[in-house]
């Protein structure tokens, strides 16, 4: 099944209000506060939405040497958007605060499951409240379903395999790229050969991603001539990066993968060679 439209506009998913063959999910996070986006959703959300724990429901238990948010196993998943009440004839909609990528990860995920009918709210909750579109408060639930997972293994690199990629996209701010800062990981700097492409470059002054057009101009810069099939991305944990992989596919450039352990897992391995300044 071909992949569906990534974006959806508020005012079109709202004609989908109360439809169970849609389900809407709140991924809205806060990675300094981790109680913050249960307790933002049970207090406002779309109505009928489910809430997403990004720690939970979207990320494998930590060991210290694969990642901040490893992905979790098919299982684990499918058991998750099984609880959720989602299968093969259920379309999703996930939406975070607005700029952010949270929704992002798990549009990635669902499409790594095999799930194509899924999109992202454009411009997320702020988007919503901003068109005057209704909402509720309160835990919500739907009947469950049977998620059947259908992994596709060519949307991952393995860390084995990231050295050898054509075109190699860090997905997070310069300045950590560059190696000047690092807040979240222990060592700072940047995989050897990477490109700096910040995940924040795909949005407009409007809290929307970027039409198409320029979506595309953008990343075909960033890409320098290697196709998308041949790129990976890659950020701090595997989350932003899903952002950037969501720009590509509006921008017509669908096919780059997916680095999930990212800089947090390349770095937990003093063996690994690290990378500092900008590189062309």
């Amino acid at each position: 099944m071909p992949p569906s439209d990534p974006l959806v506009s508020p005012h079109a998913f709202a004609a989908h209000l109360g439809d169970p063959a849609w389900a809407v999910v709140d991924c809205r996070t806060d990675l300094t506060n981790p109680s913050w986006g249960r307790s933002a959703y049970l207090q406002e959300h779309i109505p009928g939405a489910l809430h997403a724990d990004l720690e939970t429901d979207l990320s494998a238990p930590r060991t210290g040497r694969n990642g901040r948010h490893p992905l979790p196993s098919p299982e684990h998943l499918a058991s998750v958007f099984s609880r959720w009440g989602i299968d093969d004839g259920v379309t999703v909609v996930a939406y975070d605060a607005g700029v952010d990528f949270f929704a992002a990860r798990l549009w990635w995920t669902l499409r790594y499951l095999g799930h194509a009918s899924v999109h992202v709210l454009d411009g997320g909750y702020a988007a919503w409240q901003a068109a005057g579109l209704p909402t509720s408060a309160g835990e919500e639930s739907r009947p469950a379903r049977h998620f059947t997972p259908r992994p596709h293994p060519e949307h991952v690199q393995r860390m084995a395999d990231v050295p050898g990629a054509r075109r190699l996209l860090d997905a997070r701010a310069p300045e950590r790229y560059r190696g000047e800062v690092e807040p979240l990981d222990r060592v700072a700097g940047h995989i050897p050969g990477a490109r700096s492409y910040e995940w924040r470059r795909s949005f407009g002054p409007d809290g929307r991603l970027l039409p198409a057009r320029a979506l595309r101009a953008q990343l075909e810069g960033a890409l320098a001539g290697v196709p998308p099939e041949q790129a990976v991305v890659y950020c701090g944990s595997g989350v932003s990066a899903s952002h950037v992989l969501l720009a590509m596919a509006v921008a017509g450039l669908d096919g780059a993968r997916l680095y999930p352990g990212s800089w947090s897992e390349w770095c937990a391995d003093p063996s690994r060679p690290v990378a500092t300044g900008d590189e062309t």
